[in-house]
């Protein structure tokens, strides 16, 4: 009796020992060939900075598509590891159905699927989307990426491969203590305000945005440089006046003071509306001034224009009928679709970016790291400036053996030690700031100052991924967005969008056809394995008994 006892007490002993370490260690391991569950250092980083409650609401619970139950529990897997890194998050998932108005002025507009089950094809609506709560502040996180894709497996894929980003960069950004700032360059005839909106609203929710004129420099030249050097960004979108000497060098001297900057230049005047008012328009090179100072950072843009039979359409009146005036939506070669480097993050799975009226960049040899970010298709044609383009144009024959000068790059990535424009040089003012190279220092150049324009319906801004009126969808915001989060990336965050998985999806034509072998297989088959089983064993019990 007393040997069970002391059996019994040991066992107690073990169990309370047992339960005090699994109190205080923890461990879960990650078997995926890919490591699909392992947080990276990053995202580590930025989810101890979690010092509240920080609360996870995730719509998708309910009635969906089965194939997206996949995004489902890939979302719920992932959330899991990050609640497990630090329990102040809290995972909630919600089903949309009965708040889906409620959803949409929050931000969170639902998706169209084409679904296909048993061999038919349905249209179904879902909202991928995710809202994170800190305090007082909220972000929206997107499930489902806006890369065009070939199929919805392929779709299915981007968004379990950018499920670590999307929230990471969202926490990051939502329990940041200190915003960094971006200044929107002004007093060289930049875009209007109303016209930059739909990209700079979206930088607004992440950092502060300020304006930031050059004008000052003529009569206070040592103060605005130093102002400017405050500032983290600088984005020049597309000025059309020539920068003097004093506004070159404080921009230099930004840059060589760390500064950061994003370039949207056109080295060409071409005025869109005249072409549509007129039916043709003169195009000839605008003299910036620039050169120099871009030339010094290893880059050229030229002063031609590019074509491309890989281009966006723009709608133009073919007839009439009635009263009423028939558009018909055609291939504009003069707008380039351009795609990202697949293998950069900033461009990864984002979708072709449209440009208009695009010049061609030639990058230099010096100690600079060049990454194109933009880059045609192979079948251009360059048009020299100054130079006449007529709208009718556009029902010329085409001829693909006049389309052969190939690749035309139109954004690069440029990082490195960048040396001053004036090195050796007379100075256009004196400067206690003035430095003869930054030290790993980064700056994109966009050939084309177009990129980040939005449109204007009804007087308002209207979303630069989209074209008001052939409804075309691109990735320029996407792109210019990335571009800042890149520059601005003191962390590596945005290198979680490089990240690739092997995820083996379902043969939905292969399941259909088998489908009657494979249920046979897991309804029928166990129930006739227990059958002979039970048979078996009660032949022989009785057997033995008898």
């Amino acid at each position: 009796m007393s040997k069970k006892i002391k059996n019994i007490a040991i066992s107690l002993i073990l169990l309370i020992v047992l339960n005090f370490i699994n109190q205080y260690f923890y461990k879960r391991f990650d078997l995926t060939a890919d490591k699909r569950y392992t947080l990276s250092e990053t995202t580590k980083n930025i989810v101890s900075n979690i010092d509240k409650n920080l609360f996870i609401s995730v719509y998708l619970e309910g009635d969906f598509p089965s194939e997206f139950k996949r995004l489902q529990a890939e979302t719920r897997q992932y959330l899991e590891e990050l609640a497990a890194e630090n329990s102040n998050i809290k995972i909630n998932f919600e089903t949309p159905d009965n708040q889906r108005e409620d959803l949409i002025k929050r931000g969170m507009l639902p998706s169209q699927l084409t679904v296909e089950e048993e061999g038919k094809l349905s249209e179904a609506i879902i909202f991928p989307w995710a809202e994170i709560t800190y305090g007082n502040k909220l972000a929206n996180v997107p499930l489902l990426p806006n890369a065009i894709v070939s199929s919805q497996d392929e779709q299915l894929q981007k968004a379990i491969e950018n499920l670590e980003y999307s929230f990471s960069n969202a926490i990051n950004s939502i329990t940041q203590k200190k915003k960094k700032s971006v200044a929107v360059i002004t007093g060289n005839g930049e875009l209007q305000d109303i016209y930059q909106f739909s990209f700079l609203s979206e930088i607004a929710k992440k950092y502060h945005l300020a304006k930031f004129t050059l004008d000052s420099v003529a009569t206070n030249p040592q103060e605005t440089l130093q102002g400017l050097t405050t500032l983290d960004l600088a984005i020049i979108a597309k000025p059309t006046q020539k920068f003097t000497a004093k506004e070159k060098f404080t921009l230099d001297q930004y840059i060589a003071n760390g500064g950061k900057t994003l370039w949207m230049l056109d080295n060409v005047q071409a005025d869109q509306d005249s072409l549509f008012n007129n039916g043709k328009m003169l195009a000839y090179p605008r003299d910036l001034n620039l050169t120099d100072l871009l030339f010094s950072y290893g880059v050229r843009i030229n002063t031609t224009l590019i074509k491309d039979l890989y281009s966006a359409q723009i709608p133009l009146a073919t007839g009439n009928v009635g009263n009423q005036t028939q558009f018909k939506n055609l291939e504009w070669f003069f707008h380039p679709l351009v795609g990202g480097n697949p293998n950069h993050a900033i461009t990864k799975n984002v979708s072709p970016v449209r440009l208009q009226f695009a010049n061609q960049i030639d990058t230099l040899k010096n100690n600079i790291k060049k990454t194109p970010l933009l880059v045609s298709s192979l079948l251009t044609q360059k048009v020299g400036t100054p130079n006449f383009i007529e709208l009718q144009s556009i029902a010329n024959e085409v001829l693909e053996k006049d389309y052969n000068s190939g690749n035309q790059l139109f954004a690069v990535l440029l990082e490195g030690d960048f040396n001053s424009a004036y090195k050796n040089r007379v100075k256009p003012f004196k400067s206690n700031l003035y430095k003869e190279n930054s030290i790993d220092n980064k700056m994109i150049i966009i050939s084309d100052g177009d990129i980040g324009k939005n449109q204007i319906l009804k007087g308002e801004p209207f979303d630069l991924n989209r074209d008001k009126w052939t409804n075309q969808q691109f990735g320029n915001k996407d792109f210019l967005i990335n571009s800042v989060d890149y520059l601005l990336d003191d962390v590596g965050l945005i290198q979680l969008r490089n990240k690739s998985l092997k995820i083996r999806m379902l043969d939905k034509q292969k399941a259909f056809k088998e489908r009657t072998f494979w249920q046979f297989i897991n309804v029928a088959l166990p129930l006739i394995i227990l059958f002979v089983f039970g048979f078996i064993f009660n032949y022989l019990r009785k057997r033995r008994y008898s």
